[in-house]
């Protein structure tokens, strides 16, 4: 069981039970959490070998709503930014690249950064197929995760990107905890409860009188 307990100093507190939350059933065996041994802080600084290394942007806004947006390949699924790290690029610089690249926002801070990586298995058939797009066959990815926030106006928000890459989104929303954990899919599930964990309390504390944020809408389980 997994159970993530979300919270403000100025909110109603819930909790997300993947165990007993139908939208959690069937999430794939393949999936996996890693974290490194906290015998030796150094090792934080390293993902493991063999992953495609990964920036996810935990974007939200003043409000206290997520940034998600609907794959062009499958429009039932929502997902926050993310991409490939360069070699040799700097994870602060490939996060912000990144979130323009598939967003277009130029006006976000980074409040903060998980001091770990969060890894997922691709599938044999998704690394087989990935392999013939990167040149490379990895076993998946690992992730190093940043909070954002949005500080421009909603006009800056364009899912072309800044034209340097291919569109990957067809629509964008700002979402509660409870839509992106509904509407992601399976496969990435247990990595962004892990995220929500650990960035929800801000997030939910920052803006707790808006009215976005009664329990009603964010009681996950009852």
């Amino acid at each position: 069981m997994v159970a993530l307990s979300v919270f403000g100093p100025n909110c109603p507190s819930f909790s997300i039970d993947v165990s007993s939350t139908p939208h959690w059933r069937g999430i794939s065996s393949c999936c996996c959490l890693f974290r490194p041994s906290s015998s030796s802080s150094s090792s934080m600084e390293f993902p493991p070998e063999g992953y495609r290394r990964n920036v996810g942007i935990c974007l939200f806004n003043p409000s206290g709503k997520i940034f998600a947006a609907s794959r062009l390949n499958r429009p039932e699924v929502w997902e926050m930014p993310q991409g490939g790290v360069n070699e040799g690029e700097d994870l602060n610089t490939a996060a912000k690249r990144e979130l323009t690249e598939e967003t277009g926002v130029v006006s976000a801070e980074i409040i903060s950064e998980l001091p770990y990586w969060l890894t997922y298995d691709f599938s044999p058939e998704t690394s087989i197929k990935l392999s013939k797009h990167w040149g490379v066959r990895y076993k998946g990815q690992t992730q190093k995760w940043f909070l954002m926030k949005f500080t421009g106006k909603e006009e800056e928000i364009n899912l072309l990107g800044d034209g340097t890459e291919r569109q990957e989104f067809g629509e964008w929303l700002w979402m509660s905890i409870e839509q992106i954990m509904n509407q992601t899919a399976d496969v990435r599930k247990p990595v962004y409860a892990q995220v929500m964990k650990e960035f929800g309390n801000f997030i939910l504390g920052n803006e707790c009188d808006d009215v976005s944020f009664k329990q009603s809408e964010t009681q996950l389980v009852s």
